[in-house]
């Protein structure tokens, strides 16, 4: 494995890993306004992911008409929408259920990466990418009830989640990971305070007590920043087919977690699920016929 392949890799499964850590976190701040408390988290993380840009001499970069429109599109799907569906969806049918279609989302990347790059799907990774959705959803647990509006609102969020990478990539040569990141997180704010807006009224905002501030403070820096970082540095190392792969480390990141905080231990039904995404990951990531790809050379 080349090291651009390997920094890659390595890159998105601690990437993936991170957001895994959300679902247990979030529960901290569930009686937190939602809109209001995901535009404080976006807001942190785009002031820290400024000071990281600054440390590394990376300065503002002007946009064209194209650039910040693509911009305004990957804030607005990928973080703000995305939250939106994955509220309503879990609303009208069960987590498990929501879970399982967004889980779909390495499939996804791996037919619609190498389109959009004008290049052929590859064979083996779109097999790869089917393992790993069948290892993440034995982990997340198969079943769930729900209506076609849960279901609806389930595709909607998985659209979104393929927009944040899909979206990104024609930004990556010109900015780099952490300016995407940067960006992308402070365009959220304004947005997802207007839908905060509307949805809470006046009290879309409010002083967080000392565990909600904390939760707060671990989502901005850890996945606001570190993970969108991470990701976006490996999404132009490997391709979005490559990458999305390593959506399946989530549950793998949700059942650590679960077991670090002391709140239950992996079952044998959650072990098999691993150790397919594993195999997924294995087969997709193996030495194969080149072919034109996607890989982006971000400026940072």
């Amino acid at each position: 494995m080349n090291n651009n392949l390997l920094r890659g890799s390595v890159g998105a499964a601690s990437a993936m890993f991170l957001v895994g850590t959300l679902a247990a976190v979030s529960s901290v701040i569930d009686r937190y306004p939602l809109y209001g408390g995901q535009a404080v988290r976006y807001a942190l993380g785009a002031v820290v992911l400024g000071a990281v840009a600054k440390t590394k001499g990376l300065g503002p970069v002007r946009l064209d008409r194209r650039e910040t429109l693509l911009l305004v599109a990957l804030a607005a799907t990928g973080l703000v929408l995305f939250n939106v569906c994955v509220i309503q969806a879990v609303r009208h049918a069960s987590p498990t259920l929501v879970g399982t279609v967004v889980g779909t989302v390495p499939v996804v990347l791996a037919l619609l990466g190498p389109v959009l790059a004008r290049a052929r799907p590859s064979g083996r990774v779109l097999a790869a990418a089917v393992v790993v959705v069948a290892g993440a959803t034995v982990t997340t647990g198969l079943g769930g009830g729900g209506s076609l509006t849960g279901l609806g609102y389930a595709i909607g969020a998985l659209a979104c989640e393929a927009c944040f990478s899909l979206l990104a990539i024609p930004l990556l040569p010109k900015l780099g990971p952490v300016r995407v990141s940067a960006y992308t997180a402070a365009v959220a704010v304004p947005l997802l305070l207007g839908v905060g807006v509307v949805a809470d009224g006046p009290a879309v905002l409010r002083l967080p007590t000392a565990p909600e501030a904390a939760a707060l403070l671990y989502l901005a820096v850890v996945i606001s920043a570190g993970a969108f970082i991470l990701w976006y540095d490996a999404l132009g190392r490997l391709g979005a087919d490559r990458a999305g792969l390593f959506a399946g480390m989530v549950p793998v990141g949700a059942a650590a977690t679960t077991l670090l905080l002391g709140l239950g231990a992996p079952t044998a039904t959650e072990l098999v699920g691993v150790a397919l995404v594993v195999a997924g990951l294995s087969v997709g990531l193996a030495p194969g016929r080149s072919r034109a790809r996607e890989v982006i050379a971000s400026p940072a």
